[in-house]
């Protein structure tokens, strides 16, 4: 298969997808190093004249995946080299990377992995009907049917399938429904966890970099959201690159492909793959090239910044205004006839799955809290209580507990206004939902936490249950409180996302001519920091954020969300509680009376931990009757083309499983 690799993407060809990505890397960069300047003025300015949001009044935990792993256990995996399925052992550590091991052994051993899978930008696939219906669109004129020859043959009924636009695909199977449900939970919360890889803590690079892809797709004629916003920085723009050249390559190796449909695509799954890898590779340098020429001179930058602030803030306001007046009359037009009469049933198609969503969140939490007080009543002892608080503290980060929460969300549907707004779909806003909903519980779990250890401390172990109980009140009063504010806050943006796109889209054939000539009411001094095409973009958001405000604001009055009120402002009721905030984890084996704290959860999760490197694993290993696979050295497994039979085949896999 390499050969055909090879030979389609000869030396001329990757010369050409070189030149491509150093082509759109350039023009990205112009546009990076213009934002990174206006980012760090709006960054100097708020550090100058403060301001923020409501103040939360749940904790933050600083690491809360220190020291553990997520998953980890035995499949089966399809390797397209030589069309063969063999077990694989698989760990899933705290980075969310999925790693593949030839053997349990090579894992504990601690040998590198054979394959290590960054799970950004993929999809989670439980069925070959559903695997088919994408890759048919991976070659035009070539489809698939299932059962005619399928391009993969799977060992069992529970396939799982990791399918990418332009990665390789990869493919595995496991033994029962079960396992299928927990590796499903478990794989997509890798894909969750990589596709948020942009780091919200950074407040220069993260907004320049966002801006710049937008800014960059805008001129490009691509409006509104972007399903491959996923993964970090140069994944990001591998993707950016990717979005043209990927169909053109299509066009011009589709065509030449030989062999049936099956092996015509295998091998433009093949050739993408590669063209992939090195797009990847020129991004990361490059992108880290760029970032460094501009941190370099964001010094000289900043001290002019914080010299002439006030003038630079005077200049800003003068243009603003001219804008205003060539904007505001044209925006408001718009306003009224295609944007109001649609927010009040964009905002409600966001607010249903998603205050059922946050609202799972708490009966989740609430019922893990009740069935923690019920075994402190059931005398279980301190070792127990303490086993029992090391697995609440890893609720967030469950995938499988917290499945139900991200299923409701799961359930938005933008039908009917995706064509208006020029919105792909809803995953954007799914993703960003499900990822403040793990949040808001970890901080949920950590603030109880700590309250029921000062608790302890000042008032003994001896009656546990009731401690629980008003620990448990003050916390779910703070999540309250906080989801609403996180909700409302979410609605905001993701209105904006929908609505801004389409107002720029719809304004730029009379608006972007007359923009140059605002240029020259800037002083030169000042011209890096403030872009007319920034500014006319805030005047269009200004424009519209009056309506969004009060969308949101009215729906707040609406007893069925559960949002508080804009006029009901909490200060920090409970002052000590945020010194609390600055406290370690609590090692809960060791306090009650446990032993040393690097022991796994349960004995079914020490599977997949050396002794002299065990992890705690938030994810228990599936046990069947105690039957391990046959296969652990990575033997093949029996080729499904003989016994016929799925039930045949299994009894050969494990012959002791019913």
């Amino acid at each position: 298969m390499g050969d055909v690799v090879s030979s389609h993407l000869d030396e001329d060809r990757r010369a050409m997808i070189t030149a491509r990505t150093k082509e759109v890397m350039q023009e990205f960069g112009q546009i990076y190093k213009q934002q990174y300047a206006v980012a760090l003025f709006n960054s100097v300015r708020h550090e100058i004249e403060g301001g923020g949001g409501p103040q939360s009044q749940l904790l933050h935990r600083k690491d809360p995946l220190a020291g553990r792993s997520i998953f980890s256990g035995s499949l089966f995996q399809y390797l397209e080299e030589n069309r063969k399925w063999r077990t694989r052992f698989v760990s899933v550590p705290n980075s969310y990377a999925v790693s593949l091991y030839e053997s349990k052994t090579a894992h504990d051993r601690g040998l590198h992995p054979r394959v290590t899978i960054n799970c950004a930008g993929y999809k989670v696939l439980t069925s070959m009907e559903e695997y088919l219906e994408l890759i048919n669109g991976s070659l035009p004129g070539v489809k698939a049917k299932v059962g005619n020859n399928p391009l993969i043959k799977c060992v069992t009924q529970f396939p799982l399938v990791l399918w990418h636009p332009y990665a390789r695909h990869r493919y595995f199977c496991v033994m029962t429904e079960k396992e299928q449900k927990k590796w499903h939970a478990v794989l997509q919360d890798c894909v969750r966890h990589s596709n948020n890889g942009i780091p919200e803590d950074l407040p220069v690079q993260t907004p320049a970099f966002t801006n710049a892809v937008r800014l960059y797709r805008q001129a490009k004629g691509h409006y509104g959201t972007w399903d491959m916003m996923c993964g970090q920085p140069p994944q990001i723009l591998a993707n950016l690159v990717m979005e043209t050249l990927h169909s053109d390559l299509r066009d011009a190796i589709g065509p030449r492909l030989k062999g049936k449909m099956q092996q015509k695509q295998r091998s433009w799954m093949l050739i993408s793959d590669a063209v992939y890898k090195q797009v990847l590779c020129h991004t990361v340098g490059l992108y880290k090239a760029l970032v460094e020429a501009c941190e370099a001179r964001s010094g000289p930058l900043d001290a002019r910044l914080r010299t002439d602030m006030d003038q630079i803030i005077t200049s800003k306001e003068h243009v603003t205004n001219k804008i205003k007046a060539l904007v505001l009359p044209k925006a408001e037009q718009i306003l009224q006839s295609s944007i109001q009469p649609y927010i009040s049933s964009i905002l409600e198609a966001l607010m249903e799955p998603t205050s059922r969503g946050f609202s799972e969140v708490r009966d989740v939490f609430f019922k893990e809290l009740v069935e923690l007080g019920k075994n402190s009543l059931n005398g279980g002892g301190k070792e127990k209580m303490g086993d029992n608080m090391e697995k609440l503290s890893i609720l967030a980060f469950h995938p499988v507990k917290m499945q139900s929460c991200y299923q409701k969300v799961e359930e938005l549907n933008l039908e009917g206004l995706q064509q208006r707004f020029d919105v792909h779909g809803p995953s954007v806003f799914v993703s960003r939902a499900q990822i403040l909903m793990r949040e808001q519980m970890d901080n949920s779990v950590y603030t109880f936490e700590q309250l029921f250890n000062q608790s302890l401390e000042s008032q003994g172990q001896d009656d546990i249950c009731k401690t629980i109980q008003r620990c448990q009140d003050r916390v779910l009063k703070k999540y309250d409180y906080d989801s609403s504010t996180v909700r409302k806050k979410f609605f905001r943006e993701a209105l904006l996302q929908i609505i801004i796109p389409y107002m720029l889209q719809q304004l730029s054939p009379t608006c972007s001519p007359e923009l140059p000539r605002f240029k020259e009411l800037i002083f030169e001094d000042f011209s890096q920091f403030l872009l007319v095409e920034n500014l006319y973009e805030e005047v269009v958001l200004q424009s519209v954020s009056k309506d969004i405000m009060m969308a949101v604001k009215e729906a707040a009055v609406q007893r069925r969300h559960n949002l508080y009120r804009d006029s009901l402002v909490l200060t920090n009721s409970d002052p000590n509680l945020q010194l609390l905030g600055e406290s370690n984890s609590v090692e809960w084996s060791t306090k009650f009376g446990g032993e040393a704290p690097d022991r796994s959860v349960n004995a079914g999760e020490a599977q997949g931990e050396a002794s002299s490197r065990r992890r705690k694993q938030v994810v228990s290993m599936i046990q069947l009757d105690g039957v391990t696979l046959p296969y652990e050295s990575c033997l093949e497994v029996p080729d499904p083309k003989s016994p016929d039979s799925v039930t045949e085949i299994r009894g050969l896999i494990n012959p002791m499983l019913e």
